[in-house]
């Protein structure tokens, strides 16, 4: 079974996931911007043991620590889509812009595409590749449990912002209504800032998707 914990990292209170298998304790830790340490010490205080990186895009309040953490654990990092290596390349001066601490370009283990998957223990996430605020945005998802990652594709009660180099709203929309709306009312997310919600609560009433003809 999946369990889960969110962790909120850096300055823009970024949800970083801690996602594990109950029954192989093995774990991902998902989008881990930064605060390593305090990332680290949920790890081991629920006796896990991590196995693997995962980055829904290349945005530094969702990248700055998985690095460091690959250098300290051995972890390899597993996304997003290559179409955002851009923003990873942009790092050091993402970091200057927003007054973060330096943080190198890094190349993940493996990019992500839309066919493919990603397992943690006994769990087994679908890729899904919803561009719109990045190009190369991606959605984890795990079916038995309804539960998708974001990002910042959806938010509770708004989308992600599209005014960034390659964003682009119409490609957002249309993530959000042909990939994610699609998979159910009852699927549970978690957005890349602020509290959970449903894909059923934001199809009704996110005033950027409740229009007759989603």
């Amino acid at each position: 079974m999946l369990q889960y914990q969110i962790i909120p990292v850096t300055a823009f209170q970024q949800n970083c996931t801690l996602l594990w298998c109950d029954e192989t304790h093995q774990a991902a830790l998902i989008d881990p911007g930064g605060d390593i340490e305090k990332l680290l010490q949920a790890v081991e205080k629920n006796n896990l043991t991590l196995t693997k990186l995962l980055l829904t895009h290349g945005h530094l309040d969702h990248v700055g620590g998985a690095d460091k953490l690959r250098k300290r654990t051995g972890c390899p990092i597993i996304g997003p889509h290559q179409a955002d290596a851009f923003w990873l390349n942009a790092l050091p001066a993402q970091s200057e812009m927003f007054g973060f601490a330096h943080t190198d370009v890094f190349t993940p283990d493996n990019w992500l595409t839309e066919t493919d998957t990603v397992t943690v223990g006994n769990l087994e996430l679908q890729v899904l590749h919803c561009p719109g605020h990045t190009p190369g945005h991606v959605v984890f998802y795990h079916a038995d449990s309804q539960l998708a990652i974001v990002g910042d594709v959806l938010f509770n009660g708004s989308i992600g912002r599209t005014d960034f180099p390659q964003g682009n709203h119409t490609d957002l929309i249309n993530a959000i209504t042909q990939k994610l709306l699609p998979l159910g009312d009852d699927v549970k997310f978690i957005p890349g800032h602020g509290p959970m919600s449903t894909l059923g609560h934001e199809r009704v009433s996110n005033p950027y998707l409740c229009q007759p003809v989603w």
